[in-house]
């Protein structure tokens, strides 16, 4: 029940918001150029490099 009552919930939530993430992502893009989610590499456990998204 509670499952359906999420999926009720989040999917619409979801295509009402897709639009203003789509803009958002494209204005990002156009105003400071690629990539849109910040990317950067970082020294983990032991100095073993991972991505950091």
């Amino acid at each position: 029940m509670k499952r359906t009552f999420d999926l009720l919930v989040a999917v619409p939530l979801l295509i009402v918001t897709l639009p203003i993430l789509l803009v958002t992502a494209i204005l990002v893009r156009v105003k400071l150029g690629s990539p849109v989610v910040f990317k950067q590499q970082r020294p983990g456990l032991h100095g073993k490099p991972f991505l950091h998204v």
